[in-house]
């Protein structure tokens, strides 16, 4: 256990070195933010019914996602990973003494904390400031605040689990770009990446529930702004543990099997 908490701080303090790289990053995530919300603010102006989520709660809901989007953002993947599994480097970590699944797990989540450290607090801080409507509004309650942060630590370990499964895959099919940009993809619409599923039709909405990806960040969210009540978040804190375990049963068992069939050539 020790050995995975020393590589937990080892990956999590090399990450918070890419300095110059958070900077760009939090440039870019305000451009983003910003552009979201006028294009929304347009929408909203434009059209003479109710509409589902109110307009400072989608605020709050864009700067939360931009602020976290390398924490919840299924499309970030440890490159590294999937070069050793290509390059066969990978056999260096097959023949040391730990779980190799607990270590990618650990690889990616550090990984995604690391940067999520570097950028959060400056974008938090400077749009909590910004003028009405454009800021990040406090949380709904303090109950409220603390939900979000319990279903925030979830929905991480489920975009961890898919992560490790996407890599796992990797050893059967060489590349992983195949299988992750098909789910990238799809992630990007259940997930509420692309659009806030109060936004999406019913229809689309109800199949969004049958999958995990809106687990991730759009419950988080909502449950902070309080587009979502904090029963509601007490309620589908079982659906996340449930999701949490299950995915990580699924790829524990997915690399179990694929070390039983790798082959490392050369010498």
């Amino acid at each position: 256990m020790k050995g995975y908490i020393s590589y937990f701080k080892t990956v999590l303090l090399s990450g918070l070195q890419y300095k110059t790289a958070a900077i760009a990053g939090i440039c870019t995530q305000f451009f983003w933010g910003f552009l979201q919300i006028f294009i929304y603010q347009a929408f909203y102006a434009g059209t003479g019914q109710n509409t589902p989520m109110d307009f400072e709660k989608l605020v709050t809901y864009i700067w939360l996602q931009q602020a976290l989007l390398t924490l919840v953002f299924v499309r970030i993947r440890d490159e590294s990973i999937a070069k050793s599994i290509k390059n066969g480097t990978v056999a260096y970590e097959l023949v040391r003494p730990y779980n190799l699944y607990i270590w990618w797990f650990i690889k990616c989540i550090a990984g995604r904390l690391a940067a999520v450290t570097l950028r959060s607090g400056v974008l938090v801080a400077v749009t909590l400031f910004l003028p009405a409507p454009y800021n990040l509004s406090l949380p709904i309650s303090f109950g409220a605040f603390i939900m979000f942060l319990l279903n925030l630590f979830l929905g991480a370990l489920i975009v961890t689990a898919i992560m490790v499964i996407i890599h796992s895959i990797a050893f059967f099919t060489y590349d992983d770009k195949g299988i992750a940009t098909v789910i990238y993809n799809f992630a990007e619409i259940l997930s509420g990446t692309s659009l806030p599923l109060p936004l999406l039709p019913t229809i689309v909405q109800n199949i969004c529930l049958i999958f995990p990806f809106w687990l991730i960040g759009d419950f988080p969210f909502r449950i902070y702004s309080g587009d979502i009540p904090v029963t509601d978040g007490l309620k589908y804190l079982g659906l996340q543990i449930f999701w949490v375990v299950a995915l990580i049963f699924i790829g524990a068992k997915i690399l179990k099997y694929a070390m039983k069939k790798v082959y490392i050539q050369g010498g």
